[in-house]
C-alpha cells in the first residue's frame, strides 16, 4: 500500500508563513514592550523594579528568543504536515525522562493557557475562514477537522519556547509570557486574514463546513422536550410506531446497505431477527435495538476502528432483547456498559498506531469473538465479559505502575523529605530532568500561584482522585489525558502517566489546586455513547413525528 504523500499546496502554504515568522515576532517582542511600558504607573515599586529588569534584558537576548521562537515553531509545524503524509512510527520505546511541575511552572502554563484563549477569541472570526481554506489545500472538503498548522496553541507554545530562553527567574518569564498575549493575538488577526487573501488570490476554492438540514418543522416539533439527559430506552420503545406484522424478508445487505466483506460484517436487519415473533413489543425492542447500533455507527466521536468493533454485536445485541427484558430498561445494562467502557479506554489512547491501543482492541476482539459465537444470549454473557475487560485493564494499570516502581520511590523519598521540612530540592539525585529553579519575584505573579494556599472546592477535587483515574491537564502548553498512577502517602507529590505516550509527571500539590482553580485540570467521566446514541433516535422519531 502506497503511504499518502503531504499535499504540495499546504507545503508551498507552510513555507509561506514560515518566512514571515520572523517578522511577526519582531512585532510582537515590540508589542510587548510597550505593553509593559504603559502598564508601569499602575505597578508598585518593587514591580516596577522587577519589570525594568525584564525590558532591559530583553534589547540583548532578542536574537536568542527569535532562535528558540523559530525552533519551536519548526518543529510543531512539521509534526503537524506529517500528519497529511506517512503515518509515524510506533510508539519510542526508549525511556522518559520524569518531569517536575510545581507550582512556579504552573503559573506560566496558566499565562499560556490565557494566551490561547485571547488568540481565539480575538481571531475568531480569520481562524474559521482560513480553516476552509487549509481544509481545500488538503482535501477535506467538509471541513471535518481542524487542519491549520499554524493554530492559535502552535503560535503560543512557540513563544512559551522563546520565554524559556530568558537568562531571568521564572516570575519574570511568567511576565513576559503575559505581556505577550494580547500583542500576539491581534499581531495573528492581522496575519489569519491576510493568509486568506493570499489563498484566495492564488486561486484556492475554500471548503464549506458541514450543514445538518432537519426536515421541515422539525424544529418546532421537539423543541419543548429537549433535555439534559438521555432518553429512557424502555419509553422509548412504547413511543416507536407499530412495526408491521409480518416483516419483510430482509434483502441480505447489511443496514447500511452495502454488501458485507471481511472489513464490514453483515449485519443481519431487525426483520430477520423478528421474523417469528407474534408479539409487538419484541419487534419493537429489536428495531429499537438495531437503530441504536446505527446511531453508533454514525456517531463521530466514535473512532472508525472502535465503531467496526461494536458493530460485530449489533446481531447479537437484537437476540439477546428477546430473552433479557431488561436490557432497554436502563443504559447500565451489562452489554451497554462493555461498549462504553471499551470506547472510552481507546479514546484515552487516541493514536491508532499506539501499540498499547492495538492490545486494548486485540482484547476487546477477542471477547467480542465469544460473545458473537454463542448460539443463545443472555445477560449473564456480557456480565462475564464486562468483567474480562476490566479484570484487563487493571492488569494494563498495575503493569505501568510496576514499570514506574524506581520514579515512585525516588517521589516517596522526596516527599518525606519535603514532610520533614528539610530544603526544597530541585533535582531528583538524577532522576527527574527539572531546570534550576530560580527564586521568583512573587509580585509578578499576581493571584495566579499565590492563591494555592487559599482552601477551596479544589482540595475537595484533589483529595476525591484515587489511582486508575483520568484526568485532563492543560500541561507544558498542551491538553493531555493523563492517568493517575501514584499519590504520595502525604498527597504532596502526584505521579500522572499519559495516556498518548509513554511520560510521566509528578505535580506537586499545590501545582495541581492551581490548575484546578484555572480550569486547566478536572477529572474525565466516561461518556455514554449508547445515551448519546439513544437521544439521536429519539431526535429522529420526533422529528419524523412532526414531518408527518
Amino acid at each position: 500500500m502506497v503511504e499518502p504523500s503531504v499535499p504540495a499546496g499546504l507545503l508551498q502554504f507552510v513555507d509561506d508563513e514560515m518566512l514571515r515568522a520572523p517578522l511577526l515576532f519582531d512585532q510582537l517582542i515590540d508589542g510587548a514592550t510597550e505593553q509593559l511600558r504603559q502598564g508601569l504607573q499602575a505597578m508598585s515599586p518593587v514591580q516596577r523594579s522587577a519589570v525594568a529588569d525584564l525590558m532591559q534584558a530583553l534589547p540583548p537576548q532578542r536574537a536568542r528568543l527569535a532562535e528558540y521562537f523559530m525552533h519551536s515553531l519548526h518543529e510543531q509545524v512539521d509534526g503537524e504536515v506529517q500528519r497529511h503524509g506517512p503515518k509515524p512510527a510506533q510508539r519510542n520505546a526508549k525511556p522518559v525522562a520524569l518531569a517536575l511541575v510545581d507550582d512556579d511552572v504552573v503559573a506560566l502554563d496558566v499565562e499560556l493557557s490565557h494566551a490561547i484563549e485571547a488568540i481565539n477569541s480575538t481571531a475568531e472570526y480569520e481562524l474559521r475562514e482560513l480553516a476552509t481554506f487549509i481544509s481545500a489545500l488538503v482535501g477535506d472538503m467538509d471541513v471535518a477537522a481542524d487542519n491549520n498548522p499554524f493554530r492559535a496553541e502552535t503560535w503560543a507554545r512557540a513563544v512559551w519556547a522563546a520565554t524559556q530562553a530568558l537568562p531571568l527567574s521564572r516570575g519574570h518569564q511568567v511576565a513576559f509570557m503575559r505581556a505577550c498575549g494580547t500583542p500576539l493575538a491581534q499581531l495573528l488577526r492581522k496575519s489569519y486574514a491576510a493568509s486568506c487573501s493570499r489563498l484566495e488570490s492564488m486561486g484556492v476554492e475554500p471548503a464549506a463546513y458541514r450543514t445538518m438540514i432537519l426536515p421541515a418543522g422539525s424544529r418546532r416539533g421537539y423543541r419543548g422536550v429537549e433535555t439534559s439527559h438521555s432518553p429512557d430506552l424502555h419509553h422509548i420503545r412504547q413511543t416507536m410506531p407499530a412495526p408491521p406484522d409480518e416483516p419483510a424478508v430482509a434483502s441480505g445487505l447489511s443496514y447500511e446497505g452495502q454488501r458485507p466483506s471481511p472489513s464490514r460484517p453483515r449485519i443481519e436487519h431487525w426483520s430477520d431477527v423478528a421474523r417469528g415473533t407474534a408479539s409487538r413489543v419484541d419487534r419493537q425492542s429489536i428495531e429499537l435495538v438495531s437503530r441504536l447500533f446505527e446511531a453508533i455507527q454514525t456517531d463521530p466521536r466514535v473512532p472508525a476502528d472502535v465503531r467496526l468493533l461494536i458493530s460485530r454485536l449489533h446481531g447479537p445485541a437484537m437476540r439477546l432483547t428477546l430473552r433479557d427484558t431488561g436490557m432497554l430498561d436502563h443504559d447500565k445494562h451489562p452489554l451497554w456498559g462493555f461498549i462504553n467502557r471499551l470506547a472510552y479506554e481507546a479514546e484515552m489512547v487516541p493514536d491508532s498506531a499506539d501499540p498499547e491501543r492495538r492490545y486494548l482492541l486485540k482484547q476487546g476482539q477477542l471477547i467480542v469473538d465469544q460473545l458473537a459465537a454463542e448460539p443463545e444470549q443472555n445477560g449473564g454473557l456480557y456480565r462475564r465479559a464486562l468483567d474480562k475487560l476490566e479484570s484487563f485493564l487493571h492488569k494494563r494499570l498495575t503493569r505501568r505502575v510496576a514499570a514506574a516502581a524506581s520514579q515512585i520511590g525516588a517521589l516517596q523519598k522526596l516527599e518525606d523529605k519535603l514532610g520533614s521540612g528539610q530544603a526544597q530540592p530541585t533535582t531528583l539525585h538524577g532522576m527527574l530532568d527539572v531546570p534550576q529553579l530560580d527564586t521568583v519575584p512573587a509580585e509578578l505573579f499576581d493571584e495566579v500561584a499565590l492563591r494555592a494556599a487559599t482552601p477551596s472546592g479544589a482540595e475537595a477535587w484533589l483529595d476525591s482522585l484515587s489511582p486508575g483515574e483520568w484526568v485532563r491537564l492543560f500541561l507544558q502548553g498542551r491538553w493531555r489525558h493523563a492517568r493517575l498512577l501514584w499519590p504520595g502517602e502525604r498527597r504532596e507529590i502526584w505521579l500522572f502517566g499519559d495516556g498518548a505516550s509513554e511520560a510521566t509527571w509528578a505535580v506537586r500539590r499545590n501545582a495541581l489546586l492551581t490548575m484546578q482553580r484555572e480550569r486547566l485540570a478536572k477529572t474525565l467521566k466516561q461518556r455514554s455513547i449508547v445515551s448519546s446514541a439513544a437521544s439521536r433516535v429519539h431526535e429522529q422519531m420526533l422529528a419524523s413525528s412532526a414531518a408527518a
